[in-house]
């Protein structure tokens, strides 16, 4: 019995020309909705100002995403928000992947055990993507809701990820986005950055000292897969007052249980 073969995602006469094959109003709406996902909520004009476009056009845009559920609008003070149709459209990019379910779990015990918040990222265009989180009940806590990014070379995660990545991949990520420094604490220069990737790789596990914010610590391990590839980190994160290095470092062991948890019951291996 044949089988029709699969169609593929674009035309034939599409040669990665990427700016001519852009639609100017779709993308235009995905930086609105970028936007808001990165806000409490903005009022028309807020948006219109901030994405450097005419009030009438973000309206529009705004319109026709609230007519399929991805905006919505608040009143008073017509203040508009990410909406739930947003939420069921994004919601299909963790069905990619049982990590995040057979991470659940061993968060949940991580953050059971140290009372710090318990967090699960990924790299995802040469950033940390956070997928989910285990929230510590302390009134002072780290919180990194889902969908939120950060830069790889000064995020546990990142940082974890990287530790086992190839050279080349390593030196692409660096030169496409740079070494910023965000404290005074931030690894702003190759060397150091390799130098601290070289000690993540020997005990197993990262330490981000005050590096993305002064006054926060995070210790993350590494998830690997079935060819012993990184593809996800398990972190924990809290107040510098309340881990200490001594403590990160005690719980880097705790940390490092947790992913391998998940590494073992998503069929992955660490590299030996």
């Amino acid at each position: 019995m044949s089988t029709q073969p699969r169609l593929r995602g674009r035309p034939k006469s599409v040669n990665d020309k990427t700016d001519q094959n852009t639609v100017q109003a779709l993308d235009r709406a995905l930086g609105l909705m970028e936007i808001l996902a990165a806000s409490s909520g903005m009022t028309l004009s807020e948006l219109a100002e901030q994405s450097e476009q005419a009030v009438a056009t973000v309206y529009r845009a705004l319109v026709t995403l609230q007519a399929r559920g991805m905006a919505e609008v608040e009143d008073p003070g017509q203040v508009w928000h990410v909406g739930a149709g947003a939420f069921r459209i994004g919601s299909a990019f963790l069905r990619r992947t049982k990590v995040v379910e057979r991470a659940r779990g061993p968060m949940e015990r991580l953050m059971r055990e140290t009372g710090e918040t318990a967090n699960l990222g990924m790299e995802v265009a040469d950033e940390v993507l956070f997928l989910a989180q285990a929230e510590s009940r302390n009134a002072i806590r780290a919180f990194f809701p889902p969908g939120t990014k950060a830069p790889m070379h000064v995020s546990g995660i990142g940082k974890a990820i990287l530790a086992w990545y190839p050279a080349e991949k390593l030196g692409g990520i660096i030169a496409r986005k740079g070494l910023d420094r965000f404290t005074s604490l931030s690894l702003s220069s190759i060397e150091s950055l390799e130098r601290d990737l070289a000690r993540t790789r020997d005990r197993g596990f990262s330490i981000d000292d005050q590096e993305s914010a002064d006054g926060m610590r995070c210790v993350a391990a590494p998830i690997f897969n079935a060819y012993a590839e990184p593809v996800a980190g398990v972190s924990l994160t809290g107040p510098a007052f309340r881990m200490g290095l001594s403590e990160a470092t005690r719980y880097g062991a705790l940390v490092q249980a947790a992913a391998d948890q998940v590494t073992e019951a998503t069929g992955g291996v660490r590299p030996t």
